[in-house]
């Protein structure tokens, strides 16, 4: 049995060492107890500025386990996370970020539950203890969110999970552009598990999910994969259209009665309101189009500008392995 881990890596120039030892020792303690015949460590440079890939190079010069991608530019971290579990020919592979808050302790264990016969084994953090407040409080909303807008997600599952061979051979027949890895393996089916693990703080560096960038990958998440933004935009729509309605029924017995009261406020506020809830809708109906408009266009996801490995002596050039 062949085991790939398949690690992004964006200006990791003082974790990649670290990881590459804890993850090579572990998987040689794995190979001696007979549980894999062999591995590879798959980094994939997501367009890095640091000296992350001339690290990777190195590695890849004295080992031959180690296999390296390094992409033309930074395309963002799915799509450096596609790239690795395309390039994979493992028969499982695992996915794990390079900061080394997920344990790699823990790739023996979830082994383990491969071999039990599970084709998935999602790594699911057993409490947000070290997080603060409103990060944590953030998460569990975001969760909650996505599984009411009906997108089949692991709550309290980032990327670190083992996925079988046919596992990976069913998601890498998506193609789209707007991708969320997280909502595509529980989408795909098979039989799968969790492990609770508690994650680490980070070993090095900064953190590449600052708030800005983990709300941008949550709308991306829900937006790509429901509908159901869309369905309350008319909902809410025909909801006010029936509040003006009876507003207008109001005013009309007013009128009726006599007893009408002028003023500013009753006539702009409703225009302000009626105008600023149209305007949402029409921008959300514009992210939902601007995504068609990605799709329909079939740019690749990523690029690939080098493949080091050490059977791969000329470190030959490749564009795609789409």
């Amino acid at each position: 049995m062949q085991l790939d881990i398949v690690i992004p890596c964006f200006n990791e120039e003082e974790v990649i060492k670290e990881i590459h030892l804890r993850v090579k020792k572990i998987l040689e303690e794995i190979k001696g107890k007979k549980l894999i015949d062999g591995y590879n460590i798959i980094f994939v440079d997501d367009g890095s500025n640091d000296g992350t890939f001339r690290i990777l190079e190195k590695f890849s010069q004295k080992d031959q386990s180690v296999k390296a991608l390094s992409l033309s530019r930074n395309f963002g971290h799915q799509a450096a996370l596609s790239a690795g579990l395309r390039f994979s020919k493992g028969d499982a592979v695992i996915s794990m970020d390079a900061d080394l808050q997920d344990p790699p302790e823990l790739i023996e264990t979830m082994l383990e539950r491969f071999n039990e016969g599970f084709e998935i084994v999602y790594g699911v953090r057993g409490d947000r203890e070290q997080d603060t407040f409103f990060k944590r409080t953030s998460a569990t909303c975001f969760y909650k969110l996505m599984l009411w807008f009906g997108v089949q997600i692991i709550p309290h599952h980032a990327e670190f999970r083992l996925v079988s061979r046919q596992v990976l051979e069913a998601f890498n027949q998506y193609g789209e552009v707007n991708i969320f890895i997280r909502g595509i393996f529980p989408f795909i089916g098979f039989k799968s598990c969790k492990i609770a693990y508690k994650r680490d703080p980070r070993f090095a560096g900064k953190t590449k999910y600052p708030l800005k960038a983990m709300l941008k990958f949550g709308f991306e998440g829900i937006t790509s994969f429901s509908v159901v933004p869309l369905r309350i935009a008319s909902v809410v729509g025909a909801f006010v259209c029936f509040i003006s309605l009876l507003a207008s029924a109001l005013g009309f017995l007013t009128y009726l009665i006599g007893n009408t009261i002028p003023g500013w406020t009753s006539t702009v506020l409703p225009i302000y309101f009626l105008g600023g809830v149209q305007l949402i809708f029409l921008g959300l109906l514009g992210e939902y189009i601007g995504k068609i408009f990605l799709e329909v266009k079939k740019r690749p996801l990523y690029i690939v500008r080098k493949v080091l490995s050490a059977n791969n002596k000329n470190n030959k050039n490749f564009f795609d392995l789409n």
